[in-house]
């Protein structure tokens, strides 16, 4: 397992999160291979990452309409 530094990210709210503070996603777009993810009502809370082609599939599978809730 590799360990990354997450003090200095840039982190950007999903333009699909809703504007009343509800489920606000970030994302990090700050590294090549890997996409930081967090819930932007706790910043300083757990940070998952995800493999960058995982997450960019994860990402077209939504806007296809290809997961169901």
């Amino acid at each position: 397992m590799r360990i990354v530094d997450l003090n200095a990210v840039t982190w950007r709210k999903s333009s699909y999160s809703n504007q009343d503070g509800g489920a606000c996603v970030e994302v990090s777009d700050d590294f090549a291979a890997i996409v930081p993810v967090r819930d932007s009502k706790y910043p300083d809370g757990p940070v998952v990452t995800f493999a960058a082609h995982g997450w960019s599939s994860f990402v077209s599978a939504l806007c296809e309409g290809e997961l169901s809730a």
